[in-house]
């Protein structure tokens, strides 16, 4: 008899469906990509350009300095590179190829909804719930299912808006006359 090996989450995802890591356009700090580097020594694996989907440009009422902080006045950003087929440079037959603890902010903290005051709850768009929670268990969010604790969301929740005002100020601070 075989040993049964119980996929992750997000491998049983992409069983039936395009994953997140294979549809969201994914932001990236300055952080994110020195970690990235130093733990691949990968480099290029990033650009910056205009997202596709426009809803990454509406603002926000709820976190009114996420687009500030993000975008340029060109409406570009930092975004991981994708592959061909929309799959992300990180991607492989296992899913994602990077630790969590070199992953970009943001993917770590999927699918936590926040803004830079706070976690404000789940968002489970991505997920298709019902292939990890039967519904006579309303209480179970895809955290459960995830393993997932909304302590180290607050923690890099935290981490990402720190990044982002630094490099916010950092360049408003390059773009002075001299």
């Amino acid at each position: 008899m075989g040993d049964s090996i119980e996929l992750h989450p997000c491998a049983r995802c992409a069983c039936v469906q395009r994953t997140c890591c294979q549809t969201a356009e994914i932001l990236v700090t300055l952080g994110d990509i020195a970690r990235i580097e130093a733990h691949s020594s990968r480099v290029g694996f990033w650009e910056r350009r205009r997202p596709k989907d426009p809803q990454y440009l509406e603002p926000d009422e709820d976190d009114p300095n996420w687009l500030r902080y993000t975008t340029e006045s060109d409406l570009s950003r930092r975004l991981l590179k994708r592959l061909p087929g929309g799959d992300c440079t990180f991607l492989g037959t296992r899913g994602c190829e990077l630790p969590e603890h070199v992953r970009p902010l943001v993917c770590r903290l999927y699918p936590f909804e926040y803004t830079e005051s706070e976690l404000i709850g789940v968002e489970d768009g991505y997920c298709p719930r019902d292939l990890f929670i039967p519904q006579d268990r309303p209480g179970v969010t895809m955290l459960t299912v995830l393993g997932m604790d909304p302590r180290h969301g607050e923690r890099w929740r935290a981490q990402l808006y720190a990044e982002l005002r630094e490099e916010h100020h950092a360049n408003r601070h390059d773009l002075r006359p001299a």
